[in-house]
């Protein structure tokens, strides 16, 4: 049987977004590393106007159905581990918290708290996280597990800078 990894190419575009700019090809934790990799992109994001910031989010989520279903189907494995354009859009989509907000953006205690939830709320896959990833296949399925995990670490996010007093 050939290895999926095998079957990846960087020089492929669709390849090279799903897999995180190569994070996801990472032999220990792709989803973490894939979710490090969306920080440097979230800082540059986070300098955009709001609504912009928005846009470039929605755009992402809705392209990365595509870019994950090119690449799952290039593989022949559904949510192959080293696809994480999902977690660059779910990270995205918690960090708008700051924008919203108008918080710092260079405050690393909101950066490394949206990335701990965030990786909570992918990996433990709470309701209904868990029941859209066992019931929505295909690229939307990889896609969609995340952006409800990153709105809900998003308003986790929101919850613990409220009650830490960091909103202030």
């Amino acid at each position: 049987m050939t290895n999926p990894l095998s079957l990846i190419s960087l020089k492929n575009p669709w390849h090279l977004l799903a897999t995180g700019f190569g994070s996801g090809l990472s032999p220990i934790i792709p989803g973490t590393m894939g979710t490090l990799a969306a920080i440097p992109f979230y800082l540059l994001l986070v300098q955009l106007p709001l609504p912009i910031y928005i846009l470039v989010v929605v755009v992402s989520c809705v392209i990365g159905i595509k870019i994950c279903q090119v690449t799952s189907d290039d593989m022949g494995v559904h949510d192959h581990g080293s696809i994480v354009w999902d977690e660059f859009a779910g990270f995205w989509i918690t960090m708008l918290v700051v924008p919203l907000f108008n918080l710092n953006s260079m405050d690393w205690k909101w950066i490394l708290t949206g990335f701990v939830l965030f990786r909570f709320f992918d990996m433990v896959k709470p309701w209904p996280i868990g029941w859209l990833d066992k019931r929505v296949h295909g690229g939307l399925g990889i896609m969609v597990d995340d952006i409800v995990a990153g709105a809900m670490a998003g308003v986790a996010l929101y919850l613990v800078g409220k009650y830490a007093g960091w909103l202030i």
